[in-house]
């Protein structure tokens, strides 16, 4: 089972894919939402105890989390640079080894384009879940197209 992650503080996306040769099972999806306001820690806590929790019950073998290519606004930066790192923790304590991608390298993966647009990579990841199913949930489906870019870059690989 993949774990794939979109980190964000506020709104922190994953889901789960099971590789099955020539098609991918989305397992589950969904969401760690943060209060904005709350102790900044605490909100760490809450995305450190869900990840955690999910590599777990899932029996979660590889995190795949998309790492901070470029950011325009400088704080924003920093918290997801500690969002990453603290999903990092999560998966270490779960024993789950842990790879990173940049934005580039998941749209080349998902939609061979590297500047696909979310319609375009949406699309395409869709057409690469057995039951081309749609991910309602932005953040969710970012995960989804991070997990697919793990599983085929292990496929190239």
């Amino acid at each position: 089972m993949i774990l794939g992650i979109d980190p964000g503080l506020a709104h922190c996306g994953w889901a789960i894919i099971k590789p099955n040769g020539d098609s991918n099972q989305l397992v589950s999806c969904g969401c760690v939402e943060t209060k904005k306001g709350e102790d900044f820690a605490k909100r760490l806590a809450q995305i450190y105890n869900q990840i955690k929790e999910l590599c777990r019950r899932y029996k979660i073998e590889e995190l795949a989390v998309e790492s901070i290519f470029f950011a325009k606004n400088m704080k924003t930066a920093i918290n997801i640079a500690q969002v990453i790192g603290t999903v990092k923790v999560a998966a270490q304590n779960s024993k789950t080894t842990v790879f990173e991608y940049t934005p580039l390298q998941v749209k080349m993966a998902i939609t061979g384009y590297g500047r696909a647009d979310k319609k375009q990579i949406t699309k395409m990841i869709g057409e690469s879940l057995e039951k081309k199913e749609v991910i309602g949930n932005n953040h969710a489906a970012d995960a989804a197209a991070i997990a697919l870019t793990h599983i085929f870059t292990s496929l190239a690989g």
